[in-house]
């Protein structure tokens, strides 16, 4: 383990973030909301601690193992967590425990957006702003990570898309250095940010509201800067904008990348992963559209199309917007749609879930056994995008499903022991997990156990499983 270069890279990142915190001080200052002293305290403690990591350690140099890449994804999201916090704790308004101000730290930088914090119409702006930034932040570092380094730890999912990266490194990069394969991911990251952005506004926010809620979109977060969520602008207009960004940002960015660089809209359509999900989604919009237009839940035909599209979106893309509480929704409804973010998007974009690839090779590898009972001699390869997958990609995606949902089953126990009901440990586990935050109807009955229980499963759910329970192994400390 090359610990020094990890520490290295591990204060950089610091020193890095630390200087993020000084864009949500100007808008206190521009706003003179009176945050400014939390954030600029907030600023100088991260600052200082990365400065002293980083200083005895600023020469070392070293080609970095797989192992190394496992830590440093972990301490990425969980040493950011901890500093991302600081705000929210040292902020006199809040008046946060230190177990709530990390809950909303992780919440936003894992794009989860369960949130602790009430009254949000009258928090200062750039508190507000802040919540939207660490979403936003955490969205594009979980892109960068899944295209440029989970290939590298084979957990099953960008690997499959090995074949049709340019350069000569061919198992780890969208090009040959892993600084143009971030230079090209954060382009289209922020340029689907600004486009979203001036979308909004031109649709009727205001222009902070814009800004903020297209941080939480592009990052798939589903933070706002309102306690009604989406609903609180009552614009279908609003609503359609937003289940487009939300679309598209649960689509993988290699293929955004190779649409922008071959100027060809097809890309989308000629891979399986985009066409399953583009699938998936209309399927359960018809559905939820169908038993909403045929109840009283909602009034109108135009009101039930826009709400099922939206809540279908959001959900199946582990957003976790809201424009209307759809626990109430008539029959399976709410449970479909928790079950959607199971699923959640496409690999290598800001969504959570299992992702669309390995349900895809599970269902061809179900399909394949069936076939083998009637063909017991027969070699029948399992082929996607007109390749075969290796049997070793195909038992990665079998072992995340198994541990995926094991870990699943065991988080909601755990919530269980602190107290809650099945049903409210269910949503909730679902939620965190999945990464898309709305799901308990709560926080603030929850005990600071469970609160520390759904932070780890919101890491969990964003580090991948693997990534983050490798570290608990014996193996893994060992030279």
């Amino acid at each position: 383990m090359h610990y020094a270069v990890i520490f290295r890279i591990l204060g950089i990142l610091l020193m890095l973030f630390s200087l993020t915190q000084l864009i949500p001080l100007a808008v206190s200052l521009f706003y003179k909301d009176g945050e400014h002293l939390a954030f600029f305290t907030s600023f100088l403690v991260t600052f200082i601690v990365g400065l002293i990591i980083w200083v005895p350690v600023f020469r070392a140099r070293s080609d970095l193992r797989t192992r190394d890449g496992f830590l440093i994804t972990s301490l990425f999201w969980i040493v950011l967590s901890l500093f991302g916090s600081l705000p929210f704790l040292t902020d006199a308004q809040l008046a946060l425990s230190a177990t709530d101000s990390i809950f909303e730290a992780v919440s936003g930088l894992t794009t989860t957006g369960a949130t602790v914090i009430t009254g949000l119409d009258e928090l200062p702006r750039s508190l507000l702003y802040y919540r939207q930034q660490l979403q936003w932040l955490g969205g594009i570092g979980i892109i960068v990570i899944a295209v440029a380094v989970l290939p590298m730890l084979g957990i099953g999912g960008m690997q499959l898309y090995q074949a049709d990266t340019p350069g000569p490194i061919k198992d780890s990069k969208l090009t040959p250095r892993i600084t143009e394969t971030a230079k090209w991911l954060f382009f289209i990251y922020l340029t689907l940010t600004f486009i979203c952005a001036l979308s909004y506004w031109l649709a009727g926010m205001t222009l902070f509201d814009a800004i903020c809620h297209s941080f939480s979109t592009i990052s798939i977060g589903g933070f706002s800067t309102h306690d009604a969520n989406m609903g609180y602008f009552n614009s279908p207009a609003i609503w359609l904008t937003a289940s487009f960004f939300m679309f598209i940002s649960g689509i993988n960015f290699v293929l955004h990348y190779f649409t922008w660089r071959r100027r060809q809209i097809s890309q989308y359509f000629s891979d399986s992963e985009s066409r399953f999900y583009f699938l998936f989604l209309f399927i359960a919009f018809l559905i939820a559209w169908y038993y909403l237009a045929g109840s009283s839940a909602q009034s109108g035909a135009e009101h039930s199309w826009i709400h099922a599209l939206f809540q279908v979106i959001s959900l199946g893309t582990t957003t976790g917007f809201v424009t209307t509480e759809f626990g109430s929704w008539p029959g399976f409804l709410p449970v479909l749609l928790i079950f959607l973010s199971f699923v959640g998007g496409c690999a290598g974009s800001t969504s959570g879930g299992i992702k669309v690839i390995r349900i895809i090779l599970v269902a061809k590898q179900g399909l394949r056994e069936l076939k083998q009972l009637i063909h017991p001699n027969a070699v029948m390869p399992l082929k996607l995008r007109r390749r075969t997958v290796s049997n070793t990609v195909l038992s990665a995606v079998w072992s995340f499903i198994a541990i995926y949902l094991s870990v699943f089953l065991m988080l909601c126990l755990l919530l269980m022991i602190t107290g809650m009901e099945f049903t409210t440990a269910f949503s909730a586990t679902a939620a965190m997990l999945n990464n898309l935050g709305h799901g308990v109807d709560d926080m603030n009955h929850a005990t600071d156990t469970a609160k520390w229980i759904m932070c780890l499963a919101m890491l969990l759910g964003r580090l991948e499983i693997f990534t983050l329970l490798v570290l608990f192994t014996p193996a893994f400390w060992q030279r």
